[in-house]
């Protein structure tokens, strides 16, 4: 049983702070342009690349917190209620980060429009 499920989404959080931070810089000479189109095609491949990633873990914490939901109501003896609401509070918070992480991207999409027309 895990007993402070904020502990974990910090240390995801740390962990892909490293990488980004740690991830060194692709243009190694060569035409500019192209070594910096190449660089944003990278790194736009790898934002959707965590951003799928971020969903699927979300998506996997809402459907174990579900079965432990439905373990729970059956009657199984080895899911104790606090396991069943450990889950569902992380896939819970996991759920409102990834909106607002959305409703970031929707703003920074429109802030992009605006400045555009």
């Amino acid at each position: 049983m895990q007993i402070d499920p904020m502990q974990s989404v910090l240390a995801q959080m740390r962990s892909l702070t490293a990488q980004a931070a740690a991830r060194p810089a692709d243009a190694v000479g060569g035409n500019a342009a192209a070594a910096l189109g190449a660089t944003a095609a990278t790194q736009q491949a790898d934002f959707a690349a965590t951003l799928k990633s971020a969903l699927d873990d979300v998506s996997g914490q809402l459907q174990q917190a579900n079965a432990l939901q439905q373990q729970f109501v059956s009657g199984t003896s080895d899911v104790s209620l606090s396991d069943v609401m450990l889950a569902s509070q992380k896939a819970s918070l996991s759920f409102q980060a990834v909106l607002q992480v959305r409703n970031k991207l929707v703003s920074a999409y429109q802030d992009i429009m605006n400045i555009q027309a």
